[in-house]
């Protein structure tokens, strides 16, 4: 499995590259191809045959996941949360997870934890061994299963800086479950280079939980693996919370406008909810900190049916 790495036009002080994990072959692509597959690896590894998923409405990994079971015939069961005031609309995501067959439970934000283990125990009393994504009820214990797919990722990213006989100085993404970005300092930690792995927060999540998220997949992985981890990795570790206008789901007309003008520029498809914000979130810090003569890698991790939500959006807005 490989990803394109292309040139953007873009604004002359830096040289920004992206990394095009939207093209993925499988299931409409993204950053939860790879994820989706060492999950699935592990539930086969464990011996289950029933897969318990957790998302939102807009949930990229639960699309892929729930596809991934349909292809191959495994029960699959989606926990979807829900905020109090949230818009109850579906997503194309959504629809991409029912047509693929997945039974989808609903749940209150406050209820995860005891709705993931009603479902388990239900699967259980069905015959069932099922494999609960996260690890336990509270979502600990397999943060390094996830992580491993991007310290893999992260070995085409210095094959293409081999080749072209230079290394990136800052890899920016958007930053939700921590997975992709754990994995990817996982490669960073073994190939012991000097790029700063930037991660622009998007969700609602606490910074200092989504650290501690961060920094257990980290640690999973290089248990799982034998590999050793240096003391004071924890400093490598960059979150910026700043960028995130409220929280998951919620954007305003700077991403908008950041979205229409990459498409019309570079012909990429952002969302609102992930890349759309994180691509403005880095744009913003480049300017902040004033960053020059830099090569920065943006790693697009997909989302392409909420890329058709936004453009449905902004159709309906011009009726108005």
């Amino acid at each position: 499995m490989a990803s394109e790495i292309q040139k953007l036009r873009s604004e002359k002080k830096n040289e920004i590259y992206i990394m095009r994990e939207d093209l993925l072959s499988f299931s409409m692509g993204g950053n939860k191809v790879r994820i989706a597959e060492v999950f699935f690896q592990d539930m086969q590894k464990k011996k289950c045959d029933a897969m318990l998923i957790y998302g939102e409405k807009h949930s990229n990994l639960c699309r892929v996941l729930s596809n991934l079971c349909c292809s191959k015939g495994i029960l699959c069961v989606m926990i979807c949360s829900h905020g109090e005031n949230e818009e109850e609309k579906v997503t194309n995501n959504t629809r991409f997870i029912e047509w693929s067959g997945t039974e989808i439970v609903h749940c209150k934000k406050t209820e995860i934890a005891e709705t993931v283990e009603a479902q388990m125990n239900r699967l259980k009393e069905m015959g069932k061994k099922p494999y609960y994504i996260y690890g336990d009820k509270t979502g600990r214990g397999n943060e390094g299963t996830a992580a491993a797919a991007y310290a893999e990722a992260y070995e085409e990213i210095r094959e293409f800086e081999k080749k072209m006989g230079w290394e990136f100085d800052y890899i920016f993404l958007p930053s939700g479950t921590g997975a992709t970005q754990s994995g990817l300092l996982c490669g960073h930690f073994q190939e012991e280079d000097k790029k700063k792995i930037m991660g622009i927060m998007i969700s609602s999540r606490e910074k200092e939980r989504m650290f501690s998220i961060i920094q257990e997949g980290i640690e999973d992985y290089h248990k799982k693996t034998g590999k050793i981890l240096k003391s004071g990795y924890e400093k490598e570790i960059f979150l910026l919370d700043k960028y995130r206008i409220g929280g998951y789901g919620l954007y305003d007309e700077r991403v908008k406008e950041c979205i229409r003008r990459q498409y019309r520029t570079n012909g990429i498809p952002l969302d609102p909810i992930y890349t759309g914000k994180a691509f403005w979130g880095m744009e913003e810090y480049i300017k902040e900190k004033n960053i020059k003569n830099s090569r920065i890698l943006f790693l697009h991790t997909g989302g392409t049916p909420l890329f058709y939500d936004f453009l449905q959006k902004e159709e309906e807005s011009c009726k108005c």
